[in-house]
């Protein structure tokens, strides 16, 4: 599977929102599993470290809102992560669960919502392309904090890069040339024809974000973005 493939016959993608957070809790395996069910082209997920080490599959930089639990999520080992529940029925998954539950059956944009997070990422995508059946073009890696993706950037030029603004396509553009990324995940409201077709014309696929309303998404792709980010997938 290629992630640029769409580009030789152009048709916007459909990317799963934190799984297929309209349907399911975020985050999960369960979430990621619908997504799966609707023919998703791809799944944006998020991630964290955690006290142990490990990154966990997680949007907020708390607990407070989705588990029964209290606090920085950055504060608690795994084996503490694991006894929560989120929204009463749901486990927090470890990026490697969820590796291994979508086992490359489509494109995985991994968002790098805290700090530390890029080398543990780039050492477990390594060791998925070299064993298990993923592939760098599989993989796109965004976030806001510039600092993580050019640590992306440093250690392995082979991991696509997106970043992720909303508030300057500009801006982002300027600093994504200087990582070479590959895309530019704006803020749906940021965009307009004329933008789209900029961004573009510089070399930049542009994914979007989170895009649910059926006048929103038809919008979207009256503009020709690459791939629509939906809590409502089956919208797309």
């Amino acid at each position: 599977m290629a992630f640029f493939i769409y580009m030789k016959k152009f048709r916007t993608l459909k990317y799963g929102h934190r799984g297929a957070k309209g349907h399911v809790a975020e985050n999960t395996i369960e979430s990621i599993s619908k997504a799966l069910t609707l023919g998703v082209d791809g799944i944006e997920i998020d991630v964290h470290k955690c006290k142990s080490g490990e990154l966990v599959v997680f949007h907020d930089f708390t607990l407070d809102r989705l588990t029964n639990g209290t606090g920085e999520i950055s504060n608690f080992t795994l084996t503490e992560l694991k006894k929560l529940a989120v929204l009463n029925h749901f486990q927090i998954p470890t990026l490697i669960e969820v590796l291994n539950f979508i086992s490359a059956k489509c494109f995985l944009n991994i968002e790098l919502k805290g700090k530390n997070t890029a080398k543990e990422l780039v050492e477990i995508i390594e060791y998925q392309t070299k064993n298990n059946l993923w592939k760098y073009s599989s993989f796109i890696v965004s976030s806001f904090q510039h600092q993580e993706l050019l640590t992306v950037f440093k250690l392995n030029k082979s991991i696509p890069l997106g970043v992720l603004t909303e508030a300057n396509l500009e801006d982002a553009m300027c600093f994504a040339k200087k990582i070479k990324a590959k895309a530019i995940h704006p803020k749906f409201s940021l965009l307009s024809e004329s933008n789209v077709r900029l961004a573009k014309k510089e070399g930049f696929i542009i994914n979007t974000w989170t895009v649910n309303t059926p006048q929103a998404i038809e919008r979207m792709k009256r503009y020709k973005v690459n791939a629509i980010i939906s809590d409502y997938p089956d919208r797309i």
